[in-house]
């Protein structure tokens, strides 16, 4: 590795980072950008026993780390943010080239990156002690909170730069070691990238290991490994139940954020304009590839097809293409699979009695033979188990569903084992208050849509779309260990 960071594609990605060092592996893996089809470059296809030494390393480092003053671990934060903000557009690149994600997508991965960092800076000073009165004459009772130790974070590949750095700058920042395991499809902007930041702020070696590669081959020993005291991961409902499980054999602390079924409701006294406005926002950034879009719009008869036919007009004026293009909205998605998938969704869909507004096949890109770009979708006369609503579709997908009244929108909307986020239009602040109070979720937006992260916020979903929870207090929690020390200054009296 050159001594001076690069962050451009055509620097060397491929070595682990262990120990401080980078180190080659006998194995690759390609990363393809999904505007042009093209590989791109090669990481590392690390092996268990390249996993066990970054767990090994970790152990070793948080013993000297976790003792570290605060005001060390707050400074270090504070320069990784910086270093952050000084390769800004470096790191906007890297994310069109190796998810697809364009402009607007970059700029906001930034943005929360940024405010989770700056939020982890005052962990270190914000871990405390109490002290308890004890029904025990002459007894000091004491409670620290410490770090918990080795933390994994698993990241996910569709917002990997803020996606991974909630787990690990928090982690760091409170006194943990971390081994990072980003997505095959995101190697560089979930995880290497991370050890040439935190190498270039000066991180003390071992603090931060990366490992790259199929979870296939080492997620099982990532998850499951002894020195891992908390595991978080963000990902698929499916592969979290598995790293929930496997963490838990070795009774590690599982932080999970899973799968959502977010529901946009529009009531009759909405402002079609603003819940307009919302509705393109959290259906179609960053081809609706985000936890927390909206998979289904469920909205009053009275409206509906109003609704509908100014979405369609919405979706179909979008920028369509590469997300090397500034002025795109809809880029590529991920890979052929996740494309495909998508695709299938709305097919079924159809054949099951929804209509096809607009859209619903690949979009053609100039020069490319198997474009990744699923048009802006719209389908009416959806219902709750068409496959566009009952799976998370995780696209620039649009289902729309009718409801008669507050009551049908409700019971619509929970009406699916996912709670993560939502949103809510009813024109009366009031009555969209009402309405989400009774929605079934981990979060919900009023006159907004449900994407929404800030790193001072808790951040959780319920059923299954997770357990525990990133941000604020609820990651300090996660992270940390408690201890009852009791300190008996007076004799005491034993009853035998």
């Amino acid at each position: 590795m050159p001594s001076e960071a690069q962050y451009t594609i055509t620097d060397d990605w491929n070595a682990l980072y262990l120990d401080g060092e980078w180190v080659k592996t006998e194995d690759s893996i390609s990363v393809e950008d999904p505007s042009t089809r093209e590989t791109v470059t090669e990481v590392p296809a690390a092996t268990e026993t390249d996993v066990n030494a970054a767990y090994e390393a970790a152990a070793r480092a948080h013993p000297v780390w976790a003792e570290t003053q605060p005001v060390m671990r707050e400074e270090l934060i504070l320069e990784f943010a910086q270093a952050l903000e000084k390769h800004r557009d470096e790191i906007i690149e890297l994310l069109k080239i190796e998810v697809g994600g364009g402009q607007i997508m970059g700029e906001t991965s930034m943005q929360i990156a940024l405010d989770h960092a700056g939020e982890a800076a005052t962990y270190p000073r914000r871990l405390q002690g109490q002290h308890k009165d004890s029904n025990i004459p002459g007894k000091e009772n004491i409670i620290e909170q410490r770090p918990a130790g080795v933390v994994t974070a698993i990241s996910p590949w569709n917002f990997p730069l803020n996606l991974s750095l909630r787990a690990v700058a928090p982690a760091i920042a409170t006194g943990n070691s971390v081994v990072l395991k980003p997505a095959t499809n995101s190697p560089i902007t979930g995880g290497l990238l991370f050890a040439k930041l935190f190498e270039e702020v000066g991180l003390p070696d071992g603090v931060l290991n990366v490992v790259t590669g199929h979870g296939s081959e080492i997620g099982n020993r990532v998850a499951g490994h002894p020195e891992s005291a908390v595991v978080a991961f963000t990902g698929s409902t499916p592969v979290g139940r598995g790293v929930a499980a496997t963490a838990a054999e070795n009774l590690a602390t599982p932080v999970m954020e899973l799968g959502g079924n977010n529901a946009h409701i529009v009531t009759a006294g909405a402002d079609l304009d603003g819940a307009i406005d919302a509705a393109v926002f959290g259906s179609f950034v960053h081809q609706g590839q985000v936890c927390i879009s909206i998979n289904r719009h469920i909205v009053y008869d009275d409206i509906y097809d109003e609704y509908v036919d100014r979405l369609v007009k919405r979706a179909e004026s979008l920028p369509v293409g590469s997300a090397h293009d500034p002025d795109t909205v809809v880029g590529p998605i991920i890979d052929e699979s996740q494309r495909d998938e998508m695709l299938e969704y709305i097919a079924e869909s159809v054949e099951a009695g929804a209509t096809l507004e607009t859209g619903g096949k690949t979009a053609p890109l100039d020069g490319i033979d198997d474009s990744l770009i699923v048009e802006p979708t719209v389908l009416s006369g959806v219902t709750n188990d068409m496959s566009v609503a009952c799976f998370e579709h995780f696209g620039p997908i649009a289902p729309v569903i009718s409801a008669a009244d507050i009551d049908q929108a409700v019971e619509i909307a929970n009406d699916t084992q996912y709670g993560l986020s939502g949103s809510v239009h009813a024109g009366d602040e009031g009555t969209g208050k009402e309405i989400a109070d009774r929605m079934d979720t981990g979060h919900v937006h009023v006159n907004d849509q449900p994407i929404n992260d800030e790193a001072h916020v808790p951040f959780s979903g319920i059923n299954a779309s997770g357990m525990g929870g990133f941000n604020s207090n609820q990651i300090l929690r996660e992270i940390t260990e408690t201890k009852w020390i009791s300190v008996q200054h007076d004799e005491r009296d034993y009853p035998f």
